[in-house]
């Protein structure tokens, strides 16, 4: 259900988004301070190599394919291994529709040998990646060769400041899915939690209650808020990180086990008395795992959510627009959702990480353009009436 409400509709809002700009890349014409006519082209960049994850093969597909296609280049799609099916009957479509052969193609298999020959081919100009960070700074390795225009978004992990004036309610369901949606399994879930002393008790033992209440099962049923964990190899790690969590000192408030004998369902998982430093609160889970603390002071909360490597996306909840406006700014991410908008993407937002989250933008004008490289003309006119 959730490819249906999320994933085929983002697809599609980028290839509509796009489309209408295809006919509106333009250079500029340019003052020069001698008799020279000067202006700018924006051109096609050529091959992009689009390497695309497992979680949402649709969707960030469309995000990196539309303004790869309006912008005039040729694709080469690689899915995830896990997910294939799903580009490679995209293609079909494209056919179909009396898309050009040769422009959207498919190829699949393994990262490190597909994916790595794509990076490095001499053909492919551009490669655009979202994934981890570890293969992220692998592609920056083998992309430098041969000096490739290379837009990364990678791990997350994000954080969601509550401030003692919020909305306790739409605080704790804004938390709720910004932790669950997916059973975690994206770059931009709140996996940490600062949530001010002063509601933290009253936030906790509701937001300890919505997760009891998460209705998990079979991802097909419209009742069903959370599915499984894609594959074994990510069910196995979640539940070890969760295990360093109990181990580290952290207090498991609700959660922690797998639900059943079959399939890789995890009961939606809440710590508390989470330190900054622990496993659980540094590394990227992708999974139904949230961490909790408390904070005191605003500009010791900024500090603690920028103590990361990763520079995402971060989320405030307050009424005080001083208060929205100062954490805003201060927080070191690339995008920062206040209240009740977590996760809220669109395709004209620049979307893109700070730090060891990646590099480069996607989405809006920013978007296109770098699948674009500039170009500047410049040519000597004759008796000029005027410079």
């Amino acid at each position: 259900m959730e490819a249906k409400m999320m994933d085929i509709p983002g697809f599609v809002s980028f290839m509509r988004y796009y489309a209408g700009w295809a006919d509106k890349l333009s250079g500029q014409t340019l003052k020069h301070v001698m008799p020279l006519l000067a202006y700018t082209l924006r051109e096609p960049l050529g091959v992009c190599a689009l390497i695309v994850p497992w979680n949402f093969p649709l969707g960030l597909l469309g995000m990196k394919l539309a303004p790869a296609l309006a912008a005039g280049n040729t694709v080469v799609a690689k899915p995830a291994e896990q997910s294939m099916l799903t580009t490679l009957r995209l293609a079909q479509l494209f056919l179909e529709a009396g898309f050009p052969p040769g422009v959207f193609n498919v190829v699949t298999g393994l990262g490190p040998t597909v994916g790595a020959a794509l990076v490095q081919h001499p053909l492919v100009d551009k490669v655009a990646f979202t994934g981890s960070t570890v293969v992220g700074k692998q592609i920056l390795t083998d992309a430098a060769s041969s000096m490739k225009h290379v837009t990364l978004e990678c791990g997350g992990k994000c954080s969601l400041i509550v401030c003692a004036d919020a909305n306790i309610d739409e605080a704790v369901e804004t938390a709720h899915q910004a932790a669950f949606v997916c059973a975690g399994q994206f770059c931009t879930a709140g996996s940490r939690l600062f949530v001010h002393e002063d509601i933290y008790d009253e936030f906790m033992a509701k937001a300890v209650k919505r997760a009891q209440s998460r209705n998990i099962g079979d991802p097909f049923q419209a009742t069903t808020e959370q599915g499984p964990i894609a594959f074994k190899e990510q069910f196995d790690k979640v539940l070890a990180l969760i295990e360093a969590g109990k181990e580290e000192g952290a207090k498991l408030l609700t959660g922690g086990h797998q639900i059943g004998d079959s399939g890789y369902y995890i009961e939606p998982t809440l710590f508390g008395d989470v330190r900054d430093g622990m496993r659980i609160a540094q590394e990227e889970i992708f999974g139904p795992v949230q961490c909790c603390m408390t904070w005191r002071d605003t500009d010791e909360v900024v500090r603690r959510a920028n103590n990361s490597a990763y520079g995402l996306a971060a989320g405030v909840f307050t009424n005080d627009l001083d208060t929205a406006n100062y954490m805003s700014r201060a927080l070191k991410v690339g995008t920062v959702w206040i209240n009740s908008c977590w996760f809220m993407l669109s395709p004209s937002v620049p979307f893109g990480g700070h730090k060891q989250s990646g590099f480069g933008v996607e989405c809006g004008q920013e978007g296109i353009e770098a699948y674009t490289q500039m170009k500047a003309v410049m040519m000597p006119i004759k008796r000029p009436p005027w410079v």
